[in-house]
């Protein structure tokens, strides 16, 4: 897979791409992760990519032309290129989903362009993007923590890139009903504190049973805090 990120930080990602799983799909060609500097695709001597909101209002709001300007070359010689996703990075785009991550984890290429700012030209979500995607319902500083998020989450799911090909098999919410079930390591008693019988017993099918209550009723525990917190 080919990840392409359009930025006005490209040091941002320097130091996540050379550590953990990304680097590890990177080094065993599974993933090319290429940065791209938006400053580069402007065409003006002092590289603005930014400029005030029509109608007033505070902050700035990245401009239509270099974001464009990226996408095009970026594409312009690829050979399929009505194939590529196109995903801005927005607070109001589309929730970021296991189905979404799934489907888009096929694609040979994506495009991720980081806003920054206020925002970016509605043209660019309009005309130019084929996505929104939100990793949350809050603000960030801008779309390279996103992009992060969703490299991350995209390129686990290659084949080749997880160690035990059976994570994701077993995974929080592949079941929308459930969360991961709680997990127990050695020692069995540690401070008073035991891990759970049915754990020790070798009973696999037994293990299975409590590890499938224990997620859902993980589950039904967060809505009910999110509903009696306001967040639902």
């Amino acid at each position: 897979m080919i990840i392409d990120v359009v930025t006005i930080f490209p040091r941002y990602f320097e130091g996540p791409l050379q550590w953990g799983l990304l680097a590890r799909a990177r080094e065993a060609h599974k993933a090319s992760i290429k940065v791209h500097d938006l400053r580069d695709y402007t065409e003006d001597r002092h590289r603005v990519v930014d400029d005030y909101p029509y109608g007033g209002g505070a902050g700035m709001i990245l401009k239509p032309e270099p974001l464009f300007r990226a996408v095009e070359c970026l594409l312009e010689r690829d050979p399929a290129p009505d194939r590529v996703p196109v995903v801005l990075l927005s607070p109001s785009g589309r929730r970021l989903s296991e189905p979404w991550l799934q489907q888009n984890s096929l694609h040979r290429r994506l495009i991720l362009l980081c806003g920054h700012y206020e925002g970016v030209d509605h043209r660019v979500a309009e005309n130019l993007a084929t996505v929104e995607l939100s990793v949350g319902d809050y603000v960030l500083s801008g779309g390279e923590p996103a992009a992060l998020v969703v490299m991350d989450a995209l390129v686990r799911r290659l084949p080749g890139v997880l160690h035990n090909r059976y994570s994701l098999v077993e995974e929080s919410f592949t079941d929308s009903t459930a969360v991961e079930y709680p997990q127990f390591t050695r020692p069995a008693d540690f401070r008073g504190l035991k891990v759970p019988e049915v754990l020790l017993s070798g009973n696999h099918q037994e293990i299975e049973r409590w590890r499938r209550e224990q997620a859902q009723a993980k589950a039904r525990r967060r809505i009910q805090t999110d509903a009696a917190s306001g967040v639902i």
